[in-house]
């Protein structure tokens, strides 16, 4: 699967971990940017990684920052992306069989590295369940 790797700066730190990660798992990463923990705002790198998941470019993606949040709000910007900000494994795992999240946001300041890899791992192997979710994510992209 080719994943979108987006961060800002406080979110870098795990991105340069998850890249090796991803790739153990036989998944190919377009890493979107940053390039280091310098100080920069993450709309310049996390918009241009879910307009490539919602224009069919890569299959899903990852964003990182400090707490997650402004990653995944800039990320739902964007038509057709359903991103989770997820901080333990059951949300990962409901986001996938409920919501069929294609991006997730982690926040590097707010959850520790194992949980991370343990999102990320969660939310990579879960399918959708469709049925009742399915209209309702229907009703998202209308």
């Amino acid at each position: 699967m080719l994943i979108a790797l987006a961060s800002d700066h406080a979110g870098f730190t795990y991105k340069q971990r998850i890249v090796p990660l991803l790739e153990s798992l036989g998944h190919t990463v377009r890493d979107f940017g940053t390039n280091s923990t310098e100080s920069c705002d993450y709309p310049d790198f996390i918009m241009p990684a879910a307009r490539a998941v919602a224009a069919g470019e890569c299959e899903r993606g990852i964003v990182l920052g400090g707490s997650g949040n402004g990653e995944a709000i800039a990320a739902n910007r964007i038509k057709g992306v359903r991103c989770a900000l997820c901080w333990n494994e059951t949300t990962a795992r409901l986001c996938r069989e409920h919501n069929n999240a294609n991006m997730i946001s982690l926040g590097e300041r707010m959850i520790d590295w194992v949980t991370a890899e343990t999102i990320i791992r969660t939310w990579l192997a879960t399918a959708f369940e469709g049925g009742r979710h399915e209209r309702r994510i229907q009703k998202l992209d209308a």
